[in-house]
């Protein structure tokens, strides 16, 4: 009898702290189109697994963009591309209107691309760049950015990883460090010259501010170190200022 007990408990209590790491729902609606499908995670390429019909209603749990993930009345979870609740209706029967893009899906952010232009060591450059977040404080980079110069114009391909300090304000201080290679390709001279491709390694700091929707101001400084193929090494500031957007 106190075993039979026993067993009763900790079922009780594995059912209530099931309930209790639920995820609790954002809204509730009812779908109004002839189905919605459900895919594995947020991305078309996830496999769709389930469909729900018209006339069920379903559950938004959390935002991830442009993707809910929504549970079904049957238990199900998985996620919907918005498009697919633009004509949902909530509980009453009115028309559900989808919260615009915020600063949530900013913090949860996994994709962002965008392009900076500045001065690299007297010479006009403009950079564009792709990121993947890793977590809400670690990123990682992919740099290609052309300098034109009075004498030379140079491309850079660079890698860079990025600290962001303090991914939960609107406005944060980051750190970067990257290496890669640069191109320099002289301009007509007197003197014949060739064309050279040296390692670069940096390191620099900056501040990005989220502004609304998706979009992104960025504005940074680096140092550069070129390890040329003479004794002596090149440094090289840069300063940069542009616009991203996050999906």
């Amino acid at each position: 009898m106190r075993w039979s007990w026993l067993v009763l408990s900790l079922c009780q209590f594995a059912i209530a702290g099931h309930a209790a790491g639920a995820e609790r729902p954002l809204r509730e609606v009812t779908i109004a189109d002839p189905f919605i499908e459900l895919h594995t995670g947020p991305g078309r390429g996830y496999p769709i697994f389930f469909v729900a019909e018209r006339g069920e209603q379903i559950a938004l749990v959390k935002r991830r963009t442009e993707w809910f993930k929504v549970r079904v009345a049957r238990g199900q979870e998985g996620w919907v591309h918005f498009e697919q609740l633009t004509t949902t209706l909530d509980l009453d029967g009115e028309p559900f209107d989808l919260p615009a893009l915020g600063f949530s899906d900013y913090a949860a952010r996994r994709w962002e691309v965008g392009t900076l232009y500045g001065d690299f060591g007297g010479a006009n450059v403009i950079g564009l760049y792709g990121s993947r977040s890793f977590t809400p404080n670690l990123s990682g980079e992919l740099w290609l950015s052309q300098a034109l110069g009075r004498f030379s114009d140079s491309t850079l391909a660079t890698v860079n990883i990025v600290h962001l300090m303090y991914p939960d304000w609107r406005a944060s201080p980051y750190f970067t460090l990257g290496a890669g290679v640069i191109k320099t390709e002289p301009k007509a001279t007197l003197v014949a010259t060739t064309d050279r491709s040296d390692s670069i390694a940096l390191a620099g700091a900056g501040v990005r501010m989220y502004l609304s929707r998706r979009f992104v101001f960025r504005a940074e400084y680096k140092a550069h170190v070129v390890f040329t193929s003479r004794n002596d090494n090149e440094e090289v500031s840069e300063w940069k200022a542009g616009f991203s957007f996050f999906f």
